[in-house]
């Protein structure tokens, strides 16, 4: 997969912001993303999570 969180599907954004001159700039915002070995099912898998599933205890790291 790409940049997307294996627990809550978290994925990017188009975001925009408005200059003085009302020029419309779309960008994109990543989730923060890292990459953790977890024990899933009693194996250890590596897994991308985001920040906020590590931190509200999803993952059981190995």
């Amino acid at each position: 997969m790409g940049k997307q969180c294996d627990i809550c599907g978290k994925k990017p954004i188009k975001a925009a912001s408005l200059t003085f001159s009302h020029k419309q700039i779309v960008k994109r915002q990543s989730p923060n993303l890292q990459t953790v070995k977890a024990d899933v099912n009693g194996t250890t898998k590596t897994l991308t999570v985001c920040t906020s599933c590590i931190r509200a205890g999803k993952v059981k790291k190995a």
